[in-house]
């Protein structure tokens, strides 16, 4: 391990967090709708699909475990402070007597979780000596699951607020709540805040679960088009196919980066509106990503199914990226608001960009 300030603390934390959401989210995204078709054919889809969903669980201790390895820890505190991210995120639930899985819990409680546990570990150091193996794990993932349930309510109350305001939008006229609510998920998409979360928590459907879904997938293609030319090509395709969530530490260290991704909400959500996109509560928050957003909002349209797919191929896939390239241009070639690099993807320990 290494001494950190807290600059470098906190780099360290969403880098281990962005790469965390990309291994725990993106087998899901990626082939959980299929497998979900493919099962009414063959039960081994169903048990595909269990497999990948059984991934995404595992998101908080994933996250825990690569935070820890940005901090060079060794085997016994990486798994400490993976157990106590678990833990303090919520993402399982002592409900009569049994342990339940809820889902990947709150991002910013596992995020704080960890950290409390490696501050703990870096606290200790080798103080235990041969104790290390008996009390590190009590101390450091006890007290920092237990502090990490204690204020899973209040952190909580941040999604809670956000999603009273989001639904709040729904008493405006409709292209109006349509571009607002688009905006505020094509933001929450790249945020800590899970838009599937707030989607459930205050019931978003038809034209409001539309709009959520628009300005996910507007958020999506804005970060290709930025991402494309200042990184690999592994970082704007793992963005294309639904983790949005690794350029978190990007959104949070260069904000400016809200102001293409909000535009390109706008753009995308006027037309979409027009369209009257639609989708339910449980497919609200998903974007393109499996396809959730397009094969729910197909269910509300009407026509021919070839018009129907040409134009959720047009609102969920060619005209984002189309207007996500030209404000692009704009933002950087003419109006000079940012440079493309703050689209590059953090992904050194020290929390650099590369």
């Amino acid at each position: 391990m290494e001494k950190v300030n807290v600059k470098e603390f906190i780099n360290k934390v969403l880098a281990g967090v962005a790469m965390g959401i990309v291994v725990g989210l993106i087998p899901n995204a990626i082939l959980g709708e299929l497998f979900k078709y493919l099962s009414q054919y063959h039960e081994i889809f169903a048990t595909l699909q269990s497999v990948v969903v059984g991934i995404q669980f595992t998101v908080p201790v994933i996250v825990g475990v690569l935070i820890a390895i940005q901090f060079k820890m060794n085997p016994l505190q990486t798994v400490i402070v993976g157990t106590a991210a678990f833990v303090g995120s919520g993402a399982a639930s002592f409900q009569e007597n049994m342990w339940v899985l809820t889902g990947i819990g709150d991002l910013i409680n596992t995020m704080i979780t960890a950290s409390i546990a490696v501050l703990i570990i870096l606290l200790i150091k080798d103080k235990l000596q041969s104790l290390t193996i008996i009390f590190l794990p009590i101390i450091a993932g006890g007290i920092a699951g237990f502090i990490g349930i204690l204020l899973l309510p209040y952190v909580q109350l941040l999604t809670t607020g956000i999603g009273h305001v989001i639904n709040s939008f729904t008493t405006l006229q409709p292209l109006v709540m349509y571009i607002l609510i688009a905006v505020a998920f094509s933001v929450l998409i790249v945020s800590p805040i899970s838009t599937v979360a707030i989607s459930m928590a205050i019931g978003l459907s038809g034209l409001a679960a539309g709009a959520a879904n628009i300005g996910i997938a507007a958020a999506a293609c804005m970060l290709v088009i930025g991402t494309v030319r200042v990184n690999n090509s592994g970082v704007p395709i793992a963005v294309f196919l639904g983790a949005m969530k690794m350029m978190m530490p990007n959104l949070l260290r260069h904000p400016i980066i809200t102001v293409p991704i909000g535009l390109t909400a706008v753009v995308t959500a006027i037309t979409a509106n027009f369209f009257g996109i639609q989708g339910t509560k449980e497919s609200a928050g998903f974007g393109f990503s499996g396809l959730v957003g397009p094969i729910n909002a197909i269910k509300f349209m009407e026509g021919s199914m070839l018009g129907n797919v040409f134009t959720l191929a047009t609102v969920y896939f060619i005209l984002p990226f189309v207007a996500a390239f030209i404000i692009h241009h704009l933002c950087t070639k003419v109006f000079k608001l940012y440079d493309p690099s703050v689209f590059k993807f953090i992904t050194e320990e020290s929390g650099n960009e590369k």
